[in-house]
């Protein structure tokens, strides 16, 4: 969860090999992973002690005092239990991990309890201070079951001496006991140090609030957020992490970049485009913008919407620096990688957008009318899925003004456009005039995603196709199942979801 790392080793030559490069995208996916494990041992890991617990206190042994966790026979487990470290930390350890756990269906809780992580691994390792499992010191000089010389029994005694006389199992000594050595610290200091020092380069990163340059408000309850930040440096592709304390301190909710512009210091109002080429970031030594989308859906956005716009009657509103109006203070954290960096590392690539989730391709979009050059990708496929008509508002322009980029420069198969509108009752007229490219492109109903990826096959055999995907759950798994599936062409899909670690 290093996130910073793990975008410098996707932006580096470090990570060469596109699966290698594949496997940070599942770095979400094995986090959780490693979580539902740590909850599945901890209940066999606390079932085994609980059991452990009954067997001091009902099992509880005279000779050997110091081994028990117990002080007498038949004491209550509940009393041992929180009358000892190892009992009072496990318990407060099930507790955080139960918090976790249970919170995981809601965002906004999730956020809260998992910042608990840390008073979880500061009590981990207090947790094995009690002693609870203890091991002999000096087996050699007093083996298990040898004969000592206090032993009450007359009968056992006198069966002992026989093996005495033996020489078999003299005890030269009492037995010794000590609690093993906490050993959690080396397993867990190193990655917290390596996540501590991510976590602090962060927040120096982040310290400074963003000036916020631009408000739109787009249709269907989108926002468009347009701010400025100094040696801001980002890759289409690439998301932030936002905080706004005006609505909570502690809460961090990622965005795709959708566009990021240069902007000079001594013109600081005036925004204009920067030609990037060879993947470089602003040849410019100022300072850049960098614009996100956001759907107001949930608390959180509802609220930052009211601090960012206090009069919603306004449908669109552009408002420039030098405006006297208090925005709330904003930070951003970033940008961090994606899998739709990947776009242009293949030949072909098939974008796939439902509802918002046109996000992630924007700025790739965006890298493709600027001019970008010294990528692989020879040919770009976008599909993109839709409710409602007013949803295509969003980056009608950006789609219309690429379509007359690339017919302009004699490459009208380079980008392939195709939009859909899920429901027919919501169908209304787009105007040709202004938006010709995108009317003639529009189709009524769902994509059939088979047929799509066949054409696309056939179209480019014996090719390696990157299939990138960004929205709902139904899509993303039958695209991925397609993919798996074998294509007669001999054209191989590579699935790629985006998800926000």
């Amino acid at each position: 969860m290093c996130r910073s790392l793990l975008t410098f080793f996707r932006g580096t030559h470090t990570v060469s090999s596109r699966k290698t490069r594949r496997l940070l995208d599942k770095s979400k996916t094995f986090h959780v992973a490693c979580g539902v494990a740590i909850c599945i041992f901890s209940v066999v890991h606390v079932s085994a002690h609980l059991a452990n617990v009954v067997n001091f206190s009902v099992s509880f042994s005279d000779d050997f005092p110091a081994l028990n966790l117990a002080r007498y026979r038949g004491e209550d487990p509940k009393l041992i239990i929180l009358t000892t470290i190892p009992g009072v930390t496990g318990v407060l350890l099930v507790l955080i991990l139960f918090l976790m756990f249970t919170s995981a269906s809601n965002y906004e809780i999730f956020w809260y309890t998992h910042n608990l992580f840390i008073v979880f691994y500061i009590i981990l390792m207090v947790h094995m201070v009690g002693g609870a499992l203890k091991y002999q010191t000096n087996i050699m000089a007093h083996p298990p079951g040898c004969f000592r010389m206090n032993q009450s029994s007359s009968a056992e005694q006198g069966e002992e001496l026989k093996q005495h006389e033996d020489g078999e199992r003299r005890c030269r000594e009492e037995a010794h006991f000590q609690p093993h050595y906490p050993q959690t610290w080396l397993w867990v200091s190193a990655p917290l140090c390596l996540y501590c020092a991510e976590r602090f380069y962060r927040y120096i990163r982040s310290s400074d609030p963003v000036t916020i340059v631009t408000i739109i408000k787009h249709p269907c309850d989108v926002m468009e957020l347009r701010m400025l930040k100094k040696n801001f440096q980002a890759r289409p592709g690439q998301y932030i992490l936002l905080n706004c304390p005006g609505v909570s301190s502690f809460e961090n909710h990622p965005f795709t970049l959708t566009t990021f512009l240069c902007v000079s210091l001594s013109f600081s109002v005036t925004v204009t485009h920067c030609l990037f080429s060879n993947f470089s970031q602003c040849p410019t030594e100022n300072k850049e913008t960098f614009g996100i989308h956001l759907r107001v859906v949930g608390d959180w956005t509802e609220r930052f919407t009211q601090l960012l716009l206090p009069q919603p009657k306004i449908d669109v509103e552009v408002l420039p620096v030098v405006q006297q109006r208090r925005y709330p203070k904003v930070y951003v954290d970033g940008p961090f990688g994606s899998p739709s960096e990947e776009v242009f590392n293949y030949d072909v690539s098939l974008c796939v957008a439902g509802g918002i989730g046109v996000t992630p391709f924007a700025c790739v979009l965006h890298a493709l009318l600027d001019g970008w050059t010294g990528f692989r990708l020879q040919r770009l496929y976008f599909v993109w899925v839709c409710r409602e008509l007013q949803s295509f508002y969003w980056f009608a322009e950006l789609l219309c003004a690429l379509h007359h980029k690339l017919w302009q420069e004699n490459r009208p198969d380079y980008f392939n456009l195709k939009l859909y509108i899920s429901q027919e009752d919501r169908l209304q007229s787009m105007s040709e005039e202004k938006y010709g490219p995108l009317a003639s492109r529009l189709q009524v109903g769902r994509p059939r995603w088979k047929l799509l990826l066949d054409e696309i096959g056939r179209a480019n055999k014996q090719k390696r196709v990157g299939v990138f995907c960004c929205g709902p759950k139904g899509i993303s798994r039958t695209l991925h199942r397609l993919c798996n599936s074998a294509c007669s062409s001999g054209t191989t899909f590579e699935f790629n979801k985006e998800s926000f670690s």
